[in-house]
């Protein structure tokens, strides 16, 4: 557990499944990102993420504040691309916004991916969500012209890569 300006951020645990699955639903619909529409609150594992990433390859870490979830982030294989992680599941409640949280967990993705073999990490994104393109691209992030490996997802149209 590491706190940073009051949040404590820590790896997921079966207890978080209910509070990160409700962050992520409540941040898709603040920017319109619709199960319909092929975006990741459609993820039929949002309910057990704690299973996702409790697996050989990946790691999530959510953002606790007072008792309550209000952000979290991860990775794990990006299916059909190996040596490839992909950065996942990357939502702050507007509490939790510009206090460095996100890009602390994507630093803790990229040290750990890289220390699980992975050579790029790569990610999808959509322009609606201009705060973390930003920050991908900040942090070295290069924008791609198709996607990556077998993600499930086609609403994404902003996809990059980083080389580890």
């Amino acid at each position: 557990m590491k706190q940073i300006a009051g949040f404590t951020l820590r790896t997921i645990t079966a207890q978080d499944n209910s509070g990160i699955a409700q962050v992520i639903r409540t941040v898709s619909a603040e920017y319109g990102l619709t199960a319909d529409k092929g975006y990741g609150v459609a993820d039929p594992t949002l309910d057990d993420m704690h299973s996702v990433y409790d697996q050989q390859g990946a790691a999530y870490w959510v953002v606790e504040y007072q008792g309550e979830i209000v952000g979290g982030g991860g990775f794990a294989p990006l299916a059909g691309e190996p040596n490839v992680c992909e950065l996942q599941k990357m939502y702050f409640l507007p509490q939790t916004r510009g206090h460095g949280l996100a890009k602390r967990i994507v630093a803790l993705s990229l040290q750990l991916a890289k220390q699980f073999g992975y050579q790029q990490c790569y990610l999808e994104t959509t322009e609606c969500l201009r705060e973390a393109v930003g920050l991908y691209e900040k942090l070295g992030f290069e924008h791609l012209d198709a996607p990556l490996g077998q993600t499930g997802h086609d609403a994404c149209e902003v996809v990059m890569l980083k080389t580890l």
